[in-house]
């Protein structure tokens, strides 16, 4: 264990970060008497810290486009594009849903060289073993920040990932005023929230105003009415503003809904997803 002086701490920190084995962290303590040290080792009051370096990107070979916000490499992985959502193409298991096959093809299009540089995050794999990552052209172009601008997808950004998430925002922004792609489809119009009983496959836009909010050991809950609500996990409650702020007042929600019996819910993990309005 070491300790160091304010006025080295960054470059302690870079050292260790440097110089650490992978598996390893760096952690912070503080004495009784108020010093401050850091170590590779942790003890029994240090506290982890998050050390945050540039980003890396890797270059990759693309065998095909799987669909608008998924590519397969040429080692078979599939990668799923971080922080956005197209509409699905037709499969066995869904219906092919407006828009999906204009961001295949854009898509397609982009790839025509089959290089690309993937950018990842904090949680590199989602549950059916797909990479996260941001794609990049050899040129820089941002593939998942230009989907947006395009009106190709919709933002949908899931906690702990949310690197770009600013930029992909404004992108969106940019595209819904613009009323480009998606913005410009009956399908993806923003309904009442009391019409969600008969919108309840794939992306959804609803608008409606919280009367209450109740909070579980899970999840904090806005309610519509007796029947509808949208939840926020409250690992996730540091993202958003006072839940209780939105009561009484006009949101705009996007996403999908889950069905239980009569009860209708969507699940906010962004505050790209919830919106004032």
């Amino acid at each position: 264990m070491f300790r160091s002086k304010p006025i080295r701490l960054l470059f302690l920190l870079f050292s260790l970060a440097a110089t650490a084995a992978p598996a390893s962290g760096i952690y912070r303590s503080v004495d009784a008497q108020g010093r401050v040290t850091y170590s590779d080792t942790p003890s029994a009051n240090a506290q982890p810290v998050k050390i945050i370096g540039q980003s890396s990107r890797q270059l990759y070979q693309v065998a095909r486009v799987y669909d608008g916000d998924t590519i397969i490499l040429e080692d078979k992985k599939q990668v799923r594009l971080l922080g956005v959502n197209t509409p699905e193409i037709e499969s066995r298991h869904r219906s092919e849903e407006p828009g999906g096959i204009a961001a295949k093809k854009w898509l397609q299009n982009q790839l025509r060289e089959s290089q690309v540089y993937l950018e990842f995050d904090e949680v590199r794999r989602d549950k059916y073993k797909r990479l996260l990552a941001h794609v990049f052209l050899p040129n820089g172009k941002h593939v998942n920040l230009a989907l947006l601008e395009n009106g190709l997808a919709a933002i949908s950004i899931i906690p702990p990932n949310g690197r770009y998430s600013d930029k992909l925002i404004q992108a969106q922004q940019y595209a819904e005023k613009q009323k480009l792609g998606i913005w410009s489809m009956p399908e993806y119009q923003a309904r009442p929230i009391t019409e969600i009983a008969n919108h309840t496959k794939g992306w959804q836009r609803f608008t409606g105003t919280p009367v209450a909010i109740r909070k579980s050991r899970k999840f904090t809950r806005l309610l519509f009415n007796d029947k509808i609500d949208i939840r926020v996990a409250n690992s996730n409650l540091k993202l958003f503003p006072e839940l209780a702020t939105y009561v009484g007042k006009p949101l705009e929600v996007r996403g999908w809904v889950s069905r239980n019996k009569d009860h209708y819910t969507m699940l906010i993990q962004h505050p790209s997803a919830l919106i004032a309005r």
